[in-house]
């Protein structure tokens, strides 16, 4: 069994690695940038080490800062977590060069499954039938077009080395190419590290579902249930089920055996997911994630398997602890998870709500669990995934977990910040939902959201309490130390200077659309600028684009709300720009 356990990742997933490791009484050892200092993860690990920077480049891949950590702690296993360097084969290496346990695939496998093009190879070796599109990367906006236009379109314009609907966009037309393809790279660089994109046919009305698996070192690959995740925003997961309900006779069989056959085709071990899209009674496989899922938890409920228990013992060279008959025999009932994101779901635009959580409490009940990475008085950062933690909810039945779900998610409260809450209960609530007739593209095209929306969130210094006990945290050659203290009542605490920070002015209730019906172009949250689609001069309408707010790794359209003439251009590209700032003027 592996000692001591470095997790090269944050948040939620950070938390949840640590938690299993310590019940198996292993040593864990938390990494973090500058924005994370007093984060959850680093406050709940045995050792804590500091990778400098705030964004993701300059801190959670930063290779070299977190190879350096693995040397100073001592760390003989590494779990990469999801996202970040998960599905990153050159770290994968790096770490077994070191003579560390990498906590997941082998490289190899790594290299074929993790990119989606090779991937899709793999799967027809394992004669696992495939979404029509290219095996190749496109490099040029005119091979899409070209593809587009003998095949078909939409098209899916996806991230070669990504996953969870990052780096993806669907063009509709050639025109909409270019743009589309450079704002896939972009959101592809910024969150996996890599650009190359390949593109598939989209279909008109799936469902998504995928198949969990695990394998060990010794050859043996099982797989452990499947899970629908249907209901998204933006090609992103909001709720997670499993197993896949109302599927036809013989297909949930048939899809885990392809997923067996693909992972046992790269020589495959550790956790993984085979995901599939389902239409009109056929399945094609669509990619595979070389990592453990956002979703994993559901799997677990239904079948009282820790999977990164599992993670760690197969890393550590152990046996699988249960055959395929075994796991299948220990399913029961249904579960479903919610991803509560900080975005407000107000008219369906899922924005971006970074800030101070001001207070948290997450519910409670028989069957009712909650997986976070963070606690009242801690900040979601615009520089991360904006994911808060996920609702888990077991119920014997499918209508049992959803009755259930709403009830809790009535329970909890979350203050600060917007989250995906109300839109999460308008699903659960709605009768497709219950029918099983939703699809991936359901949320945006058939659930009404225009009347549903977020209070606005409280104020910190609403939130604030006056402790007698202080606590700090001080930093010796790179590495965490928790201090505490006792200070006069009122007394601050601080490891520098105060910086005062400016009131954010309020955003116009247009949202995305970002003006104020006096010609100022406001941007409704916090984030970077990294397109600026219009100079001075320049004649506008109503609802078109001016600038790309790139928040929480995702891009959005901030248009104007006024025709008429750009007055004014107040940003640049690479620009940081705080809720309510003016990034442009129409007159």
């Amino acid at each position: 069994m592996l000692k001591k356990i470095l997790i090269a990742n944050r948040g939620e997933i950070a938390v949840r690695v640590i938690r299993a490791a310590r019940e198996l009484g292993v040593k864990t050892v938390a990494v973090y940038s500058e924005l994370d200092r007093n984060a959850l993860h680093v406050r709940l690990a045995d050792e804590a080490y500091a990778l400098g920077g705030q964004t993701a480049a300059e801190s959670y891949l930063n290779t070299e800062a977190i190879l350096n950590a693995i040397k100073e702690s001592g760390a003989d296993g590494v779990h990469p977590g999801y996202g970040f360097f998960s599905e990153n084969a050159e770290f994968a290496q790096a770490i077994t060069d070191l003579g560390v346990a990498f906590i997941g695939p082998p490289p190899a496998a790594i290299v074929e499954m993790g990119d989606k093009v090779s991937s899709r190879k793999a799967a027809l070796r394992g004669g696992a039938p495939i979404v029509p599109g290219t095996t190749e990367f496109v490099t040029t906006a005119k091979e899409i077009q070209d593809f587009g236009n003998k095949h078909g379109w939409p098209l899916a314009i996806k991230a070669a080395f990504g996953g969870g609907g990052r780096g993806m966009k669907v063009v509709k037309s050639a025109d909409e190419v270019q743009e589309a393809m450079d704002s896939a790279q972009r959101e592809a660089k910024a969150f996996f590290g890599r650009d190359e994109i390949y593109i598939e046919r989209y279909l008109t009305w799936p469902r998504h579902i995928e198949v969990q698996l695990v394998g060990d070192q010794h050859g043996d690959v099982v797989w452990v249930s499947t899970r629908d995740c249907s209901a998204q925003r933006r090609h992103q997961k909001l709720i997670e089920e499993a197993p896949a309900f109302d599927l036809p006779a013989g297909v949930e069989d048939a899809m885990g055996a392809a997923a067996v056959k693909a992972a046992k085709a790269v020589g495959y071990f550790n956790a993984g997911t085979v995901e599939f899209i389902f239409q009109d009674g056929d399945f094609f496989f669509l990619e595979m994630n070389t990592r453990l899922q956002v979703e994993h938890p559901v799997t677990e409920v239904i079948t009282g398997i820790d999977l990164v228990e599992w993670q760690i013992r197969v890393a550590s060279g152990e046996k699988l602890p249960m055959t395929q008959e075994e796991v299948l025999a220990a399913r029961r009932g249904h579960a479903i998870e919610i991803r509560i994101n900080a975005e407000n779901p107000a008219g369906g635009k899922f924005l971006p709500s970074p800030g101070l959580i001001t207070k948290l409490v997450t519910p409670d009940g028989f069957g009712v669990r909650f997986d976070g990475g963070y606690e009242s008085g801690d900040t979601v950062s615009q520089y991360y995934d904006n994911l808060v933690g996920k609702l888990i909810v077991w119920g014997k039945d499918r209508p049992t977990a959803i009755a259930r779900t709403i009830r809790a998610l009535n329970e909890m409260v979350v203050e600060g910040v917007h989250t995906t809450i109300p839109a999460d209960i308008a699903i659960l609530e709605h009768p497709d939902f219950a029918a099983m007739k939703h699809s991936t593209k359901w949320v945006e095209e058939v659930l009404d959201l225009s009347n549903v929306g977020t209070s606005a969130p409280i104020p910190a210094g609403e939130a604030a309490e006056e402790l007698i006990e202080r606590k700090t945290t001080v930093e010796v050659n790179g590495k965490r130390f928790n201090v505490k203290m006792w200070v006069p009542e009122g007394q601050a605490v601080s490891a520098g200077p105060a910086k005062a920070k400016k009131p954010a002015r309020a955003a116009s209730a247009g949202g995305a659309v970002g003006g104020t019906g006096s010609g100022d172009v406001v941007v409704p949250m916090q984030g970077t600028i990294v397109k600026v689609l219009v100079e001075v001069g320049q004649e506008v309408e109503v609802g078109q684009s001016v600038v790309v707010l790139e928040a929480m790794k995702m891009e959005n359209q901030i248009q104007a709300e006024k025709s008429g003439k750009v007055k004014e251009v107040k940003v640049k590209e690479g620009d940081t720009v705080g809720s309510g700032d003016v990034v442009v003027v129409i007159e």
